[in-house]
């Protein structure tokens, strides 16, 4: 069997004007009944009111399903499966951050394949081909616009479940710099970080590939350059749509390249202690840098080269790590101005104590290393540390 490395299904469009390519995607595709999934604040957002419009005045009768919330359970998606099927809808436009996107890939999921979102997290069913999702991203970070993978939580557990299929992406992806504009400053942070977690982590996976690498170097690039200006003003629209493209890229790239441990343990210690995914990522990727580090100094150099580190001649790997590490530090705490992990007041204890559920987490056997209790004890003693 052929290992394809590289695969892209999700059709991008980058779009100045956003309604009028939502109605023309529409008109394309000849869907007229589209379930719009959506947070409930974006209703009042003048771009998306002026989208909704549009359909409405050309004849789209589309429903509402604004039942979002962060960290979204499998109830929230078996109640978008029920508005789909009361609307009768052909399809969905999913406008949001990444909870509103991976909602709708479950309700798509369902709607076609049957059942409940939960039997896809927990055993192996197969997932037919799902279109109909039209996304259209209003964070630049989680790259669920083009992401094979949908994360949910399980309330009774408080684990965060993960579902991977390529027949369940988007069918189109809508990229508009103007729905980040007026994105908070610490959400920019957090989010950008998300995006550059992603491309880290991918570059550092067993899964990576010559030519994931390639992007995810340019995607760490645009990251480090253009994430600081969108940090420091927000109304900066080429910032803002560079950093967009990168997360997008990035999300692509969890296709290709997955993530490792960094991304195992923001969803089991996000889930567990409600830590914003992507400062969560942020605070563990200094520890997966060190961990790699002699598996793959030549990467760890680059990633440091990437973030502006001039390296002595002839420096060990032992430095160059540390030297990268320090430099994304200096990015992530002094540039962006992450605020620091003391401030979510876990004790560190609590946090090593999670070992055993990282080290089985399905992300976590993406790393270049021979993981075991011992070495994710001490990942995760230094979680949020450095």
């Amino acid at each position: 069997m052929i290992n394809v490395k590289l695969l892209q299904k999700v059709k991008i469009v980058n779009t100045d004007h956003l309604d009028q390519t939502i109605l023309e995607i529409l008109e394309e595709r000849q869907y007229k009944r589209p379930l719009v999934v959506l947070d409930r604040f974006l209703l009042n957002v003048q771009i998306i009111k002026d989208t909704l419009n549009k359909l409405k005045n050309n004849d789209i009768d589309f429903a509402i399903f604004d039942g979002i919330v962060p960290d979204p359970p499998t109830e929230v998606v078996d109640s978008g499966v029920k508005a789909f099927k009361a609307h009768q809808a052909d399809c969905m436009i999913a406008i949001g951050g990444g909870s509103s996107i991976d909602v709708a890939r479950g309700i798509n999921i369902v709607r076609i394949n049957g059942g409940s979102i939960s039997d896809y997290a927990t055993s192996h069913k197969t997932i037919d081909p799902c279109p109909g999702l039209i996304a259209v991203p209003t964070t630049s970070g989680t790259g669920s616009e083009v992401s094979n993978a949908l994360v949910i939580t399980d309330k009774d557990s408080q684990k965060k479940l993960a579902i991977l299929s390529d027949n369940a992406v988007s069918e189109y992806a809508v990229l508009n710099p103007d729905l980040v504009l007026t994105l908070p400053k610490d959400m920019t942070i957090a989010t950008g970080l998300d995006a550059f977690s992603h491309a880290a982590e991918g570059y550092l996976s067993t899964l990576a590939s010559p030519m994931t690498d390639a992007i995810c170097e340019k995607v760490m690039f645009l990251l480090y350059h253009f994430l600081p200006r969108a940090v420091a003003n927000g109304q900066d629209r080429e910032a803002r749509q560079r950093v967009m493209v990168a997360a997008t890229l990035a999300g692509w790239m969890l296709n290709n390249a997955g993530t490792n441990i960094g991304h195992s343990s923001a969803h089991i210690l996000g889930s567990k202690y409600h830590i914003v995914h992507g400062e969560a990522v942020a605070y563990a990727l200094p520890g997966v840098l060190k961990l790699v580090g002699s598996t793959l100094p030549h990467k760890v150099r680059e990633i440091g080269q990437i973030l502006g580190v001039t390296y002595p001649e002839g420096a060990p790997e032992s430095q160059t790590t540390e030297f990268a590490i320090n430099a994304y530090k200096e990015f992530r705490d002094q540039i962006l101005g992450l605020h620091p992990f003391t401030d979510y007041h876990i004790d560190q204890r609590e946090i090593t104590s999670n070992a055993q559920d990282v080290l089985h987490e399905r992300f976590a056997g993406n790393t270049p290393v021979n993981l075991n209790l011992k070495n994710v004890q001490a990942f995760l003693d230094e979680f949020g540390r450095q």
